[in-house]
């Protein structure tokens, strides 16, 4: 029996659009794919930008004036003036910090991430543009810690900021004291005030907070170098020539002169890196 083929135009035309509809989803999806995060800032005029509000000198709200401040403040409003986009803020921390790059809640963290081993397996950095080393606090108050070889020992408490870097040299260094993890900063600084924890860990400029803002705080410092970190800005992989952009603007505040204005203004000067 010889088939026969029916050209129905109805019929034709309902498969084209099919077949149009298709192509295009495909184009769509590949273009989407290849829009990097510098097409998208140039397209939206908007750079987003991931920070940790609690972090006095870097990206701090001011409780008075609920205003944010820092030296990651001030940069980050720098490098979107050289992209020729407004700025927006996200909220972040450092326990939220993979998720928020790697989920696309924004372009890049600017609150100075420490490069870790664990971060370089999931992120990727810009080169350094401050270093510091840890620092305890404890209470003026406080008979135990004396100097910092007091603080490893049997009976102490550390209280630690989790997903904090201090929080793993913490964990890798300590073998005699009692590690104490809070889900919060502000746990740490209660730990302390309150007893239940004899030093908390931090770094350079949040000492600077404590010393400034409190007054029973007292700074135990290292007496030399104990764990120096390389503070950088970080975004999610996969996105060379963004990363690029990122590490560029890093190397032009670096060599014109701005990222030494924020730090003096921040008073973070001692803590600047070397180019």
């Amino acid at each position: 029996m010889r088939m026969r083929t029916v050209n129905h135009p109805a019929v034709f035309n309902r498969v084209r659009t099919l077949s149009l509809a298709l192509s295009c989803s495909v184009w769509l999806a590949t273009a989407q794919a290849d829009t990097g995060h510098l097409e998208r800032i140039a397209s939206s005029k908007e750079l987003r930008v991931c920070i940790w509000p609690d972090y006095y000198g870097i990206s701090y709200r001011n409780p008075r004036t609920q205003q944010l401040e820092g030296i990651d403040i001030e940069l980050a409003q720098a490098f979107a003036t050289d992209l020729g986009a407004r700025l927006r803020f996200v909220d972040s921390s450092f326990a939220k910090l993979v998720d928020d790059l790697l989920q696309d809640h924004c372009d890049v963290a600017m609150f100075s991430i420490g490069i870790t081993p664990a971060r370089q397996e999931r992120l990727r950095f810009t080169q350094p543009y401050l270093v510091s080393d840890i620092y305890g606090i404890t209470t003026k108050s406080n008979r135990r810690i004396r100097a910092w070889d007091d603080i490893d020992q049997p009976g102490v408490v550390v209280s630690v900021a989790k997903g904090t870097l201090q929080e793993s040299v913490m964990r890798d260094r300590l073998h005699q004291a009692t590690l104490l993890v809070n889900d919060t900063p502000q746990g740490r600084e209660q730990d302390v005030e309150s007893g239940r924890a004899d030093v908390f860990m931090t770094d350079f400029p949040f000492s600077r907070r404590m010393l400034e803002q409190t007054d029973w705080a007292r700074l135990v410092s290292p007496p030399a170098v104990y764990h120096t970190t390389p503070y950088a800005y970080a975004v999610a992989p996969a996105d060379e020539r963004w990363l690029a952009r990122v590490d560029r603007f890093v190397h032009d505040i670096k060599h014109d002169g701005r990222l030494a204005a924020a730090a003096k203004r921040q008073k973070l000067e001692p803590i600047v890196a070397a180019n």
